[in-house]
């Protein structure tokens, strides 16, 4: 696993995803400007935890896959279910 690749193709996701760009969010009185909301991914020495969710080992092929897509630069593909218009 190349983490310096990972990390920096996680930096360019995160300015393609809207980092640091506000949203404007239409409110019943109006409108408001949000950040967007950030997807936590914890890299460890021996797996990942992304969101809150439970410690993925390397070994697991679905961790394998997530990282892939990111070291291909491109978001996770297990995220277009939660996220089908893109994060």
């Amino acid at each position: 696993i190349d983490f310096d690749l990972i990390l920096e193709n996680v930096k360019d996701l995160n300015v393609l995803a809207g980092e640091g760009i506000s949203q404007i969010e239409h409110t019943p009185g109006g409108a408001r400007l949000r950040q967007p909301e950030p997807l936590p991914l914890t890299l460890y020495q021996n797996g990942i935890v992304m969101f809150n969710g439970p410690f993925r080992p390397y070994e697991d092929p679905s961790t394998q896959q997530c990282l892939q897509d990111i070291m291909d630069g491109y978001f996770p593909s297990e995220l277009q279910m939660c996220y089908p218009d893109g994060i």
